[in-house]
């Protein structure tokens, strides 16, 4: 208690009560107190209402009324203060009322004296400041945000906080004296056996844990406990506060995703340069022996090279693109030429014993897509269903118009009531178990051995459909085969036919600066360019470049320059040629396209832009632009 008087009412309707109350207060040999008496029970619930005392002295007879209910009413009102019930000889009943209905105490006037008054006074003060203390104290448990709760040695729970009851889901009534593991299960028992052993060495012990709620989710908490002598009547038990890190964890998890894949951008750009350089001549290579060989296999075969060398050139784009958080070009695209180029390449690359058929709509609809995802889709479908039939079967892709009705759309979720195009892949393998059926699409889930598949292929087909406005259906029997079927929006206009590489433009003996540090690209764009009545040059390097176009600046018609070079890179080679002549034309050549880059080279006055691999046909147009410029 402070040094501050405490102040007392007394509430009593007789005046000579309160004048000999007054004389035992005047004996008083510790508590410092302030008396005021009221003497009827209005004037007592104004009084209280007011909470200007400390303790109230309550006479049970108060004329028409009596202070048992001045007692409830008080209570009932938020009184906080200590209320003494004075009642007469022997009125135990009304005594036991009292203490039920909250007095502090209960003293009985004819055996009252200066010390039992006293004493009972200062007691009332004393338990109602350990009880505030006690409650502001749980009140700080309950506000805590972490899961606060005390177990005994044996697992029981003694007490459990208002914030246990959200992270968990259990309410306090459910789980006094029940044992931890009987609500949930540690994820890592041996752990919790390792904590229990540094606790009781120690007498703490903190750590992570992983663990499930009411509902089954699983979270991950930071755990702290400390051991705890005689609580709850137990000689020893341990507090363990928890914080709920999940999400934390999941945001470090997501970060180190983020981290990876800034990595693989950093390696793809790395190596985006060196592939293109390899495919770029593979490229025009095949496009200059398509006008020189004549048996029909290899006439049949190149067109298949050079589709695919173009594809795997827009592969490259691709990655690059999903590395910088691009999206792919978008073109009105007929998807009966990716079906049936499909079904070209699988015919020469998988076994004989898979039987492959085609069945296309006639008059099928038109969809905007990229084309080098959508051959992605198709062909990672095909590939898990020939990885499905290792002892052969029959593969079969279809195609059909289907105008999607509201009713449809009800019981597909995913679907959109309109026009759409169906392709559909089928085999007859081994089919998918149905307990799986529903993580196939899942990031990194396979079912196939180590270092045969990454869990990505229907993932990655997934996310290219939705990006796409469509949708995937699939069903499965176990040893008959398995369905895809994939939606995608059709569209309202006519496919966008690209142009073959017919009437391509000639020079008319123009000598042409070519500068590469890869000798394969310098060759064969040198042969294609003098295949078409051009001269060609070239130069390893920049600085061997600067020579060249110093030494025969009024014979070069145009240069074309590579942007990543050792010694003298583009940008470098581009402002020096300029310096020489601010006239020159210039196209720029890169495998990476760097925004940043090339407004640079085109701030500096470069003519054009070409991304590597290249064809005959891009190369020979992009100059015959530029040259009339």
């Amino acid at each position: 208690m402070d040094n501050s008087p405490i102040k007392v009412l007394f509430i009593d309707d007789d005046e000579d009560d309160y004048i000999l109350t007054r004389y035992w207060f005047s004996e008083f040999h510790v508590a410092d107190c302030e008396l005021e008496w009221v003497n009827n029970y209005e004037a007592a619930r104004n009084a209280i209402a007011r909470h200007q005392h400390d303790v109230y002295l309550v006479d049970y007879r108060l004329g028409p009324h009596n202070g048992l209910e001045l007692l409830r009413e008080a209570i009932a009102n938020g009184c906080s203060s200590p209320i003494i019930l004075l009642t007469g000889q022997g009125d135990w009943e009304i005594d036991i009322e009292a203490m039920k209905a909250g007095a502090a105490d209960y003293l009985e006037k004819s055996q009252l004296t200066a010390p039992l008054l006293e004493r009972s006074i200062r007691y009332a003060i004393e338990r109602k400041q350990t009880e505030q203390k006690i409650r502001e104290q749980a009140a700080l448990l309950d506000v805590a945000t972490d899961a606060i709760f005390v177990r005994d040695l044996d697992d029981k729970i003694l007490f459990w906080n208002k914030a246990a009851e959200s992270l968990y889901g259990w309410k306090k009534e459910e789980v006094i004296n029940k044992k931890t593991r009987s609500l949930w299960h540690e994820k890592h028992p041996s752990k919790v056996q390792e904590a229990l052993s540094v606790l009781m060495k120690n007498g703490s012990w903190e750590g992570e844990l992983q663990q499930k709620t009411k509902s089954g989710k699983e979270i991950i908490v930071e755990s702290r406990w400390t051991l705890v002598h005689e609580f709850g009547n137990k000689a020893q038990s341990f507090l363990v506060v928890n914080t709920d890190i999940t999400q934390k964890k999941q945001l470090e998890a997501q970060f180190l995703r983020a981290q990876r894949l800034e990595s693989i951008g950093t390696l793809a750009s790395g190596i985006a340069h060196d592939l293109n350089n390899i495919l770029a001549p593979i490229l025009m290579t095949a496009q200059l022996l398509e006008a020189q060989v004549h048996d029909e296999r290899s006439r049949r075969l190149l067109p298949i090279l050079i589709t695919n060398t173009k594809r795997g050139a827009n592969l490259v784009k691709q990655v690059l693109s999903f590395t910088r958080g691009l999206e792919g070009d978008r073109t009105i695209l007929q998807l009966k030429h990716l079906i049936i180029e499909i079904q070209q390449i699988i015919r020469e690359t998988f076994p004989k014993s898979i039987e492959v058929s085609t069945q296309i709509s006639q008059n099928l609809w038109t969809v905007s897509g990229d084309a080098t995802q959508l051959h992605q889709v198709l062909m990672n479908l095909c590939v898990n269903a020939r990885d499905a039939m290792p002892n052969g079967g029959t593969l079969k892709i279809s195609a059909e118009n289907l105008l999607i009705d509201e009713n449809y759309a009800k019981m597909h979720i995913e679907a959109q009531v309109g026009h759409h195009i169906v392709i559909t892949v089928t085999d007859t393998g081994i089919g998918i178990k149905s307990e799986i059926l529903d993580r196939i699409f899942d990031p990194f889930f396979t079912t196939k051995r180590l270092n045969k598949g990454t869990g990505l292929g229907l993932s990655t087909v997934l996310g290219i459909i939705k990006s796409h406005g469509g949708f995937i259906n699939v069903c499965s029997e176990q040893r008959k085969g398995s369905q895809f079927k994939v939606y995608l929006p059709a569209q309202d206009a006519a496919e966008t036919i690209e142009e073959e590489d017919q009437r391509l433009p000639s020079g008319q003996g123009e000598l042409i600066l070519v500068v590469d540090d890869e000798a394969a690209i310098r060759d064969v764009t040198k042969t294609s360019l003098e295949s078409h009545n051009y001269k060609a040059m070239t130069a390893s390097d920049g600085i061997e470049a600067i020579a060249l176009y110093a030494e025969h600046r009024d014979e070069i018609s145009l240069v074309l320059t590579d942007m990543v070079m050792p010694s003298m890179d583009g940008i470098t080679t581009i402002r020096t040629l300029r310096k020489i002549n601010p006239d020159v034309k210039i196209i720029a050549v890169s495998g990476l396209t760097s925004t940043d880059k090339v407004n640079t080279a085109y701030d500096m006055g470069i003519k054009a832009f070409l991304s590597k691999p290249y064809t005959a046909s891009q190369l020979l147009q992009i100059i015959s632009t530029v040259q009339k410029i």
